[in-house]
């Protein structure tokens, strides 16, 4: 679900920790450790973080840190580990990473007030927040351009064997949240696509065996919660106060299981947030049908976010991200995964694509600007939180700032629906709230706010004397004693400062004769101490500046920090107003990095409508023209498909594509499923013209793979995922299935394949690429009016096969297996003997006698196929010349050929 592997670290089972004859820190950690059962506790030892028991031995194996002791506990010594308080960020990535829950357990007393109770009293702690995968806002645990979804799962028994679902998604770091129904069809379809990093799910859900196979899939991602916490007769009300509201009816009319979901996600966040609400803006409601359908498997065989093994690079979502911010990155990517289905939605996105393509100008001084746009959402939700510093302000005057410019720059223009929106979104940004930050905060910030100094100059009175008084005290006693000097007329005078009498004035013994026997001076100046040759008195002013220059530093932070508590403040009061500004930035992004795809990979607009029509004419894979650019190899092939519904017919069209290993017919089948998913997230597409009728449905079945975990054989899963796709795909499908029947028997597989093509035209009627290796079933063309035979052209030259990589219509009549096993490196002997047996087996199939050849053949001989190899080959000449056939030949072609045959000829006369 994520770009992290999960490693799957042994722990031990949760238990209770008996806490007898335990000292009384120790007894404190247990209790503490027993109400928080399934985390890890990080439990607060000065300036580190220590957990013990069997927390101790789990973190150290996962963390690559020395386990150590501490004391003993029923005659047993206690593992321990740390780390330390400043690095904790850095080893809650790792453990969390690695699928583990975190309890960050705090002193919540003030020492001094333990001491009241006894000299050995332990100060009061207790646990102020769960750190889990889906509730993190730090920077440092966060990728900037994937989104972090705490995903809530509840079900409703429904009068029949028909369950109701609802799913209810938050991203804590953003606001975010969002809720739809679902079925038991789908149900996977609709977790896959949010990609949730944890989902939370009733304890009975979680064990029900009719989900079992889902939550294997889920592994760690899911995590069982108590069924109270999913109770939907109390849903209304913990969501009315969450949101302090007196009903939610003015939220939308939410389902009962959709509330239930809402519920047990804001309950969760509630549980691990401890005290902290953050600015969570009111569910959104998804609907059902709103989004292309795609099952996982066919997520994870088209490789949209990541690779089969888990890599961004080389998924499409790499190939077509051009975005210039994270907030822009996870909405393309939100995109990517969810697909429209109304032409409405997708022809506004498009609109704005088309739009600044005609405005380059424009374009790229938008891109300008919202390079220099920070994450303005989750620098908002860590200042809600509590977990903010003078840099998320900054970043909030920041994202601001470029949002007046992005207006600016937008006033005035005719523009399409989309962009009009963002417009008028980023002129209702609060302008005073603007200005404040600006004149309150200084250029240059600290990181943590109990540093201090963030406050800018002139914007306080006091501060700026407190700082005065903190930074420049010597100038401000040197100008107190030039004024008393002036006063006294005794330039001897001077103001000094010893750690016993503080700062005081000194004046030799003559001097200080005269100051005690004036009646003014007496009572100004005030004796504090006899020298042999001097006196020192300090005087009430002086005393005062003293106790400010003492106090300064203390004041100056306690200032600031009221200043940014204010500011905090009122940063949470235009929450709504700030996350719909980020939100209108992405927005921009997204269209930018669009139109910016477009120019630089030569994409065209494609026309989405409510047809039949499927037709791509000159379509290319994005991602592996991409490869091949990098890699100024050959440019990419590209290829026509038509799915289109055939004159006299309504439904779409099937292509049966036959043809080599190596031919391309892979590549073909998913770059027609990336075109149909970039044109239908409001992308433009990689192709010269492109014709797509609304594809509600995608399914792809490419590539073998098993599941040993669950006793599942690869072709057990090809099954699986064939029967799910029989079952689901309507009529206006998508479906892209290769080599269906390869995993048993010839005939078994062959019998298999031939009757999913005949149930794909006759009952799913839906639009198909369908390759295969079994050339029998290109008959089928002759009694099936939708299909047609499609084959990937070759050219054999002196034995070897070339590639051509393109699309041709009729069918192929070899599958030249054999050159694909000699250019992978099969043994010269192996290759030899393979075509010894091809050629017997051919021929006693034709003669009706394969199975006696078979028989007759000799056992496997390295000698015997060296021999082979030094009888004498046929004539060259001959060779070439029968592999041409003029009636295929292009002009060109045909020249090459000639000059092909004058080199043998050449080479045979010298």
């Amino acid at each position: 679900m994520n770009d992290q592997t999960i490693i799957d670290i042994p722990t031990k089972p949760s238990t209770v920790l008996d806490k007898t004859g335990a000292t009384p820190m120790i007894e404190q950690f247990i209790e503490i450790k027993n109400a928080n059962p399934d985390s890890l506790l990080f439990y607060r030892m000065g300036d580190f973080y220590e957990l013990f028991f069997d927390d101790a031995e789990i973190a150290s194996r996962a963390l690559g840190i020395t386990l150590t002791k501490r004391g003993k506990h029923q005659g047993e010594d206690i593992p321990m580990c740390g780390v330390p308080m400043h690095a904790a960020d850095d080893y809650l990535q790792k453990l969390i990473a690695l699928g583990h829950r975190v309890a960050v357990c705090e002193q919540v007393e003030d020492p001094a007030e333990a001491k009241k109770r006894g000299a050995k009293s332990v100060v009061r702690r207790d646990v102020v927040r769960l750190v889990t995968p889906g509730t993190l806002t730090e920077d440092k645990l966060l990728e900037p351009s994937q989104s972090n979804f705490l995903m809530a799962l509840a079900r409703l028994k429904g009068s029949s064997d028909d369950d109701l679902f609802a799913l209810a998604w938050i991203d804590i770091s953003t606001g975010v949240f969002r809720v739809c129904e679902s079925n038991g069809d789908q149900l996977s379809s609709d977790i896959f696509r949010v990609d949730p990093r944890e989902l939370i799910v009733a304890d009975t859900v979680f064990h029900d065996p009719k989900l079992r196979g889902l939550m294997d899939m889920l592994g760690r991602v899911a995590v069982p919660q108590p069924a109270i916490l999913f109770d939907s007769s109390a849903a209304a009300g913990r969501i009315a106060r969450f949101y302090d509201v007196s009903t939610v009816d003015s939220f939308g009319a939410f389902s009962r299981v959709e509330l239930a979901a809402i519920s047990a996600a804001i309950a969760y966040v509630e549980k691990t947030q401890i005290g902290e609400r953050p600015p969570l803006a009111r569910p959104e409601r998804e609907h059902i049908g709103s989004t292309m359908f795609i099952d996982p498997a066919t997520r994870a065989n088209l490789e949209l976010l990541r690779t089969l093994s888990g890599k961004r690079e080389g998924s499409l979502f790499k190939a077509i991200d051009c975005t210039v911010t994270g907030p822009g990155a996870r909405l393309l990517a939100e995109r990517l995964m969810a697909p429209l289905t109304k032409t409405e939605e997708i022809t506004q996105r498009l609109d704005t694509i088309d739009f600044l393509l005609h405005e380059p100008d424009l374009c790229e001084a938008l891109r300008a600007l919202l390079k220099s746009a920070p994450d303005i959402a989750r620098a908002l939700s860590r200042l809600a939180l509590n977990r903010g510093g003078p840099r998320d302000l900054a970043a909030l005057r920041e994202g601001l700032m470029v949002s007046t410019s992005v207006q600016s720059r937008l006033d005035g223009r005719n523009l399409p629906a989309e962009l009009d929106r963002v417009r008028e979104t980023l002129s209702r940004l609060p302008a005073d709230f603007l200005s404040h930050l600006q004149s309150a905060l200084d250029e240059d910030l600290p990181l943590l706010k109990r540093d201090g100094g963030f406050c800018a100059k002139g914007y306080l009175t006091e501060l700026d004397e407190m700082r005065a008084l903190r930074d420049e005290s010597r100038r401000v006693i040197a100008e107190m004693e030039r004024a008393l000097v002036e006063e006294t007329s005794i330039r001897a005078l001077k103001i000094r400062h010893n750690n016993m009498l503080g700062y005081y004035i000194e004046v030799n013994a003559t001097h200080g004769e005269a100051l005690i026997g004036s009646p003014e001076m007496k009572a100004r100046f005030i004796h504090r101490q006899t020298m042999v040759n001097a006196m020192r008195f300090t005087t009430p002013e002086l005393a005062d500046l003293e106790s400010k220059i003492a106090n300064a530093a203390g004041r100056a932070l306690t200032l600031e920090l009221e200043i940014f508590e204010k500011l905090q403040m009122e940063a949470v009061s235009h929450a709504d107003a700030l996350r719909s500004a980020a939100n209108a930035l992405a927005v921009a992004d997204v269209s930018v990095a669009l139109a910016h795809l477009a120019v630089s990979q030569n994409y065209c607009r494609p026309t989405v409508d409510d047809s039949m029509a499927f037709a791509i004419e000159g379509g290319r894979h994005p991602v592996v023209e991409q490869a091949l650019q990098r890699q100024a190899e050959t440019p990419f092939v590209a290829n026509d498909c038509d799915l289109s519904p055939p004159a006299g017919t309504t439904n779409g069209a099937i292509w049966l594509l036959t043809g080599p290993n190596m031919g391309g017919k892979s590549t073909f089948l998913r770059q027609n499923a990336l075109i149909a998913i970039l044109a239908q997230m409001g992308s433009y597409v990689p192709a010269r013209s492109a014709q797509i009728g609304i594809v509600d449905r995608l399914f792809s079945r490419v590539g073998a793979s098993d599941d040993l975990a669950r006793g599942r054989s690869t072709f057990m899963v090809e099954m699986v995922e064939t029967a799910a796709i029989l079952n689901q795909a309507s009529e206006r499908a998508l479906v892209i299935l290769d080599e269906i029947g390869r995993g048993t028997s010839t005939f078994d597989g062959l019998s298999i394949a031939w009757a999913t093509v005949e149930f794909l035209h006759e009952q799913n009627r839906c639009r198909s690429l369908f390759a295969t290796h079994f050339h029998e079933m290109t008959a089928l063309s002759q009694k099936l009016a939708r299909l047609d035979n499609v084959t990937m052209r070759v050219k054999e030259w002196n034995g070897e096969v070339i590639f051509l990589h393109e699309i041709a219509k009729g069918a192929a009549d070899r599958s030249y297996g054999v050159q694909v096993a000699r250019l992978a490196g099969l043994p010269d002997a192996v290759v030899e003997r393979a075509r010894a047996v091809l050629h017997q087996l051919e021929e006693g199939e034709d003669s009706g006698k394969a199975d006696k050849l078979v028989d007759d053949l000799p056992l496997f001989s390295v000698a015997e196929t060296k021999r082979q190899q030094t009888v004498p080959q046929a004539d060259e000449l001959r060779v070439v010349l029968s592999s041409v056939n003029p009636d295929d030949l292009s002009p060109r072609e045909a020249l090459d050929a000639l000059y092909r045959l004058k080199a043998v000829a050449d080479k045979k006369k010298n």
